[in-house]
């Protein structure tokens, strides 16, 4: 394990399978069953060798561990990759939820299927990649290159808005990766260097924190995606095939917090104090206001996708009370927000894969046709809202604990939140589960075939286990955790006593 790039492997398997998928001939039936099959291995194959690295990864180290280098362009870059308690996860959530991916498109996509998958595969590298890279040149390749797949994903394979959904998830991301980019050129010529590590120990001037923060802040918060640059989220969720969905929410919009956590409270600590005020408020807007939007909605998958945004709105919260509570909620809330929100869209499309609509009022009284998909759908909805016993409750509690921690007042209007989480989820199960069953095209509708509970067990049953035993995920993260703690615990007081100012 010290010898060998383990870090690569895993970031470049699914790469060698798109590349077998290219270069595979036969006619398009044959062709698509090849694709089908190379690309379900490929991901089965890349998650195995992820978990290689748990048994060789040691919680208590808070430094980087599995670290490659090799030089990149010169003094500028370098092939720089590591992962510590913040990355694996993270980088573990993303291999997992993978094979789901591809078994929930096995018959939904038809057309271009080669294609698809090899889109699929190559996003799969590229966000193993923004997880593991240790050189910012390399992340911001990682991190703006996972738009090209998920354009193609939502622009090719999506519903009949697909182009201004793609377009517009597009032109909003690369607004802000356009300032993240001018960010990193200040970086090196004041630093001499993209190297993380060493910057995460650099001294940047206050005020050259300010602007710096406020870049790297216009492409992660649109990235969460945080209000109001959020907009483009519900489009993109309603437009997107499922494994788009699934891979948009369980991944994509992690990468956002994710630089939060990495980049912005280690590198600038002074400036994440002073605009902390600022992200509690816009996290308490967006966790009341798109609940509330939650509520009016109409279509499932636009209603999971404002749920979303709120709940990113608990990570935002947690990151910038800068205590452990808070950071280690954070990181269990995106973990357990990546697979309970990717099965919410999963279960979304076992209906629509057979009725062909995501509009409400089109179901209901489903428990008497499906009753193992209303036992799933039901768990992912309690998991949604935050039931204790299942994993979305520790991450929700944790950052409100470190929020009032900070301010009570900032806890009180993010509690409202839940209440409301509550509403429009039970409203929702309600909706499609329960009631008469009227509806003539309804009365035949199949329960989950063997593909479907192969998809949904596993999920179903890490979505309780991590609701009784965060354990696994809260000692991987702690040292790390405790390591940016310290970090943003050297500001100056005088910075500390103006975000005081400043607060609720």
């Amino acid at each position: 394990m010290t010898t060998w790039p383990i870090l690569s492997v895993v970031t470049f398997l699914p790469l060698v399978g798109a590349l077998f998928i290219l270069v595979v001939r036969g006619d398009d039936v044959v062709s698509a069953r090849n694709a089908r099959w190379v690309a379900l291995w490929t991901t089965l194959v890349t998650f195995i060798v992820s978990l290689l690295l748990l048994p060789g990864f040691d919680s208590k180290a808070a430094g980087f561990q599995f670290v490659e280098k090799h030089p990149w362009l010169g003094d500028v870059a370098a092939y720089h990759m590591g992962v510590d308690g913040i990355s694996l996860p993270l980088v573990i959530l993303t291999t997992f939820l993978m094979p789901f991916c591809i078994l929930a498109s096995w018959e939904s996509v038809k057309k271009r299927v080669k294609e698809y998958m090899i889109a699929f595969l190559v996003l799969e590298t590229l966000m193993v990649g923004t997880f593991c890279a240790l050189d910012l040149v390399l992340f911001y390749f990682y991190f703006e290159a996972s738009l090209i797949p998920m354009f193609l994903i939502i622009g090719i394979w999506g519903g009949p808005r697909r182009i201004y959904a793609s377009f517009k998830f597009f032109l909003y991301t690369l607004a802000g990766s356009v300032l993240l980019m001018l960010a990193i050129m200040a970086i090196y010529w004041q630093a001499g260097t993209t190297d993380v590590p060493t910057l995460m120990t650099h001294g940047f001037p206050v005020g050259m924190q300010t602007w710096l923060w406020l870049a790297f802040f216009a492409s992660f918060a649109v990235k969460m995606p945080m209000w109001p640059v959020h907009t483009w989220l519900p489009d993109a969720h309603v437009e997107a095939p499922t494994a788009g969905s699934v891979i948009l929410a369980g991944v994509l919009l992690k990468m956002g917090g994710y630089g939060f956590i990495r980049y912005s409270l280690p590198m600038f600590p002074d400036a994440s104090h002073l605009f902390a005020p600022l992200v509690f408020t816009l996290s308490v807007v967006a966790i009341i206001y798109t609940s509330l939007v939650a509520l009016v909605q109409t279509d499932i998958k636009k209603l999971i996708a404002y749920s979303s945004v709120a709940h990113m709105g608990f990570v935002t919260m947690g990151l910038f009370a800068m205590n452990e509570q808070g950071l280690q909620g954070a990181m269990f809330l995106m973990i357990s927000h990546g697979f309970v929100s990717g099965a919410l869209f999963l279960c979304v499309g076992v209906i629509y894969d057979r009725m062909h609509t995501r509009d409400i009022s089109a179901y209901g009284g489903l428990v008497k046709r499906m009753p193992l998909y209303a036992t799933a759908f039901m768990i992912f909805t309690m998991a949604n809202v935050g039931l204790p016993g299942t994993s979305g409750f520790v991450g929700e509690f944790l950052t409100m604990l470190a929020a009032f921690e900070r301010n009570s007042w900032i806890a009180f209007f993010a509690a409202t939140g839940v209440i409301f989480s509550a509403a429009y989820a039970l409203w929702l199960y309600w909706r499609v589960i329960f009631g008469p069953l009227e509806k003539d095209n309804l009365k035949g509708i199949l329960d989950l075939s063997p593909r479907e509970i192969a998809i949904l067990v596993p999920l179903v049953v890490i979505t309780i286990l991590f609701g009784f035993w965060p354990a696994p995920i809260l000692d991987m993260t702690s040292t790390a955790v405790n390591a940016v703690v310290a970090r943003t615990d050297t500001v100056a007081s005088a910075v500390k006593t103006a975000t005081l100012m400043f607060s609720f």
